[in-house]
Parts: structure tokens; sequence; C-alpha cells
């Protein structure tokens, strides 16, 4: 029977693990450090991991070791070069959050724009009750259409992205951070025009070579001060004290972050300490995580085990 062990299946919450479990013995932990992770992987023939880093040194205190599944679709966390130099193929799971990530850009979006929390914290607490109006017109909020909408890394996610801003009448550009403009359907430009020109600039590119730091305090500047900035896509990928400071001193109008450069978001952390926090729309790290997008994760890890052992050559 294969053994199975996940290193930090907590990423899970409660979504049920039974198309993983019915293909073998599953260990699961909720979390791993490294120490403990050498230990645990000793008799596994599968090891699944979402951030947990696996190195060469945890691939060798894994004799039996024949695949490694990434619980998501980065796979930064992970030593290609040692697996594939031990013949450890490493599988992840692509596409699985398209929908749930887009769902979130846009409730963020909206609700930094119109001011939901705002106008319900307005009601709740008795200040519309008091009133003598029947609304409250001090904050009129805008709408999309018509407005631009700059996309920073038009795949997958992106082009949902910019159908659904479409839908609202928005016109959309974007900005191809590799470098090769495969998208035709929308106007591909620097990444200077894009923030000169985007009202909403919404990030959906992975971190890397080409990403890390792409907006500092000069790109930030160039935005227009009635702009806002969503990043739903990787930490880092943003400066994340210049962006505080742009909120703060009016730079840009606002910005919702579903990602950070170090998560859990350690408590100094200058978002949690802005002088204009209404401004900034923070969630932990959730776009992924709709009820629908962990079913197909589970599936797509159990697809990946299914399909690499269907040979049995592969089972040593």
């Amino acid at each position: 029977m294969l053994e199975i062990v996940y290193l930090d299946a907590s990423s899970m919450g409660n979504a049920s693990l039974e198309p993983i479990r019915a293909l073998g013995h599953l260990v699961t932990w909720p979390l791993s450090t490294p120490s403990e992770a050498l230990v645990r992987v000793r008799d596994a023939d599968v090891l699944i991991v979402n951030k947990v880093r696996v190195t060469d040194e945890l691939m060798a205190a894994a004799p039996r070791l024949k695949l490694v599944c990434e619980a998501a679709t980065g796979v930064n966390n992970i030593d290609l070069e040692a697996a594939a130099r031990r013949g450890i193929p490493v599988r992840n799971v692509a596409g699985y959050s398209t929908e749930a990530v887009v769902q979130l850009t846009f409730a963020q979006l909206l609700a930094l724009l119109c001011g939901t929390a705002y106008f319900d914290a307005e009601v709740k607490d008795g200040t519309y009750s008091a009133g003598s109006l029947f609304t409250d017109i001090s904050r009129p909020f805008p709408e999309l259409s018509g407005k631009t909408l700059g996309i920073i890394g038009m795949g997958t996610i992106g082009k949902r992205v910019a159908a659904i801003a479409g839908a609202f009448g928005m016109r959309v550009v974007y900005y191809s951070t590799s470098g090769t403009s495969h998208c035709r359907d929308y106007p591909s430009l620097p990444l200077a025009d894009l923030l000169a020109q985007a009202d909403v600039v919404s990030i959906h590119a992975p971190l890397n070579g080409n990403t890390a730091g792409l907006l500092g305090p000069a790109q930030l500047r160039r935005m227009k001060p009635g702009a806002v900035l969503l990043n739903m896509a990787r930490g880092g990928i943003v400066d994340e004290a210049a962006l505080a400071r742009a909120l703060d001193e009016g730079w840009i109008a606002g910005a919702a972050v579903d990602v950070f450069t170090t998560e859990p978001l350690p408590a100094g952390h200058p978002f949690l300490h802005l002088a204009h926090p209404e401004r900034l729309l923070l969630s932990p790290h959730v776009a992924w995580a709709s009820r629908e997008a962990l079913a197909r994760l589970v599936q797509g890890i159990a697809t990946n085990i299914e399909q690499y052992f269907r040979n049995e050559t592969n089972i040593r």
C-alpha cells in the first residue's frame, strides 16, 4: 500500500481528503517544521506539501519517495533541480482556483470603491437612524463603466478578470511580465504607460525574477491619485512599505491585498499601522480557497497520484 504523507494539511481546512485517502495509507500533519519533516517523510512513497520547503536534504531522508505533489500551482518551495537529479517527479495542480481568485478580486474591488464597510457600519451603529435624510450622499462612489483596468499578467486568471471587467463596461489593457504579449484581445502596454492610464491596477502574475519588487515607489507614483491597486497574486511583487506610504500620503486612492511577502502578516507590518486604514482592504491569503476550489485541488492531487502509479513499473 502506498504511504502518502501530507506535511501541512491544515492548509486544506475542513476539505475532504477522501479522494487521496482512497489511494493508499494517508498520514496528515497539520504543520511540520523542517526538523519534524525530516522524521515524518522516512516511509513516504508520496509527499504532499503546500508551503513546506522540499529540499535535497528532505528528499534524502525519504528513501522510498517516488512522487512529490504540490497542493497548489506554484512550486517555488520545492528544489526542482534536486528532485530531477534524484529522479523524483514533481506534480502541481493548475487552474483549480481561477474562479475563486477572480471572484474575490471583484468582491474586494467593489467593496473598496463602494465603501460597503463604511455604509454598513453607519446603519448598524445608529447614525443613519438618527439622521433626517433618507440617504447619505456624503460619499458618492465611482462607477466601473468607462474606467480603465490595467492587468499585470494576462494568464488564465488575468483573462478571466478582463472578461468580467468588460461586462462592467471597463476598458482593459495589460502588461506582459514575461515580455511576450500573447493575448491579442486587449492592448499590451509598457508597465509605465499602464500605470499612468489605469483607474484600477490588478496583479495576476507569478512571483519570479521578472516580477519580484515590480511595483516600488517610482511605479506607485506613476499611478493616478484616484486609482486603486489590487494584489491577489503573490506577496513580494509590490513593495509593501512603499504601498503603505502611497496610501497614507495619497499617491493612490486605495488598495486591496490578499497576499504578503511574509505570511502570516507580522504584527509590526506597516499595513497594520496606517494613518488611513480605510484606504486598504486586507484578507489573509484566501482568494484561492473557495469550497469548490478546495475540492478541485484535492481531486487534482489524487489524479496526479493515480496517473503516476497507474503504470506498475513506477512502483519500486
